[in-house]
């Protein structure tokens, strides 16, 4: 696969992978979800912009369980069994940790925007 620095599409697809992880974790940090909810509630409150797919969603919540982040069970809701996952106490010390990541990722970002926009109106004056 040859990478397209130029395409929009490749760095979106570079930050969603990273942030779905986070995404999940801040779900499940307010309520336990099965895998259909969590991608339900992670499209809503991204407008869509970071929901994994359900296919991707479940080697990540396989993951969080193996190392203790996330349990388990198995809940019957209309007659279907479903799988139920719910943050751990390490699972919330990962999220937290995860936010604070991204905040001071966000935050060198918006600066570098800024000093580029800075720069663009010094060449144009």
């Amino acid at each position: 696969m040859v990478n397209n620095y130029l395409s929009k599409d490749y760095w979106n697809g570079l930050i969603k992978v990273g942030l779905s992880r986070l995404f999940i974790l801040r779900v499940l940090y307010v309520a336990p979800l099965h895998g259909y909810g969590i991608c339900r509630r992670i499209s809503e409150i991204t407008s869509g912009c970071c929901a994994p797919t359900e296919s991707a969603l479940y080697p990540v919540l396989h993951e969080f369980e193996k190392h203790g982040y996330v349990s388990c069970w198995k809940d019957t809701v209309g007659g279907r069994n479903r799988k139920v996952y719910a943050l751990t106490e390490k699972g919330k010390r990962a999220y937290h940790t995860g936010l604070k990541a991204w905040e001071e990722t966000a935050g060198a970002l918006i600066t570098a925007k800024e000093e580029l926009s800075s720069q663009a109106e010094t060449c144009e004056a």
